[in-house]
């Protein structure tokens, strides 16, 4: 079985994303690891999208979707939601 470098850019890039959440609690440094984890493809590439497995895309939109939750969830924290609220009922100087 011929393995791809690719390969190991990806799990280096998950493994790197999964220190920056456990040790550092930086969710920022997280996120952009594991997104750029997704540009290197660990499976086979020259398949096309329609013709892999259903599992493979399981496992791909998977981890797009942890990409999402952690860009989400900086973003989109408790400032974010207090300033809309202020925003929508006119912030009181």
């Amino acid at each position: 079985m011929k393995t791809s470098f690719n390969k190991y850019l990806y799990i280096g890039f998950v493994v790197m994303g999964f220190v920056q959440l456990l040790t550092n609690h930086a969710l920022t440094e997280a996120a952009t690891q594991f997104g750029i984890a997704l540009a290197f493809d660990p499976f086979d590439q020259s398949q096309p999208w329609k013709d892999r497995p259903t599992w493979q895309k399981v496992v791909l939109f998977i981890h797009l979707a942890v990409v999402a939750c952690l860009f989400g969830y900086e973003v989109g924290g408790s400032d974010f939601a207090k300033g809309f609220i202020e925003g929508w009922n006119g912030a009181k100087k």
